[in-house]
């Protein structure tokens, strides 16, 4: 099952599960639509391709919620 990731790892955007928008790798790495076009669909951190991440109904959180942990840091390598 799809942790649902809560942001983009590259900007910070909130992602929520709920919504489309988000793009994958298949290790998960998320990010928003506009840093996946600025990345040419592909990952930075494997080089694999990034697709769009389904979205996950509301009604499900409680039974299979999404992840909470946010993956974002703003000062990496820092």
């Amino acid at each position: 099952m799809l942790e649902m990731r809560p942001d983009c790892e590259r900007c910070g955007t909130d992602l929520p599960a709920e919504h489309p928008g988000a793009f994958i790798c298949s290790f998960e790495c998320t990010f928003c639509s506009p840093c996946a076009d600025a990345l040419d669909e592909r990952c930075p951190n494997c080089g694999g391709e990034l697709l769009d991440r389904p979205s996950r109904a509301e009604k499900h959180h409680a039974k299979h919620p999404p992840s909470a942990v946010r993956k974002y840091q703003a000062a990496k390598g820092g």
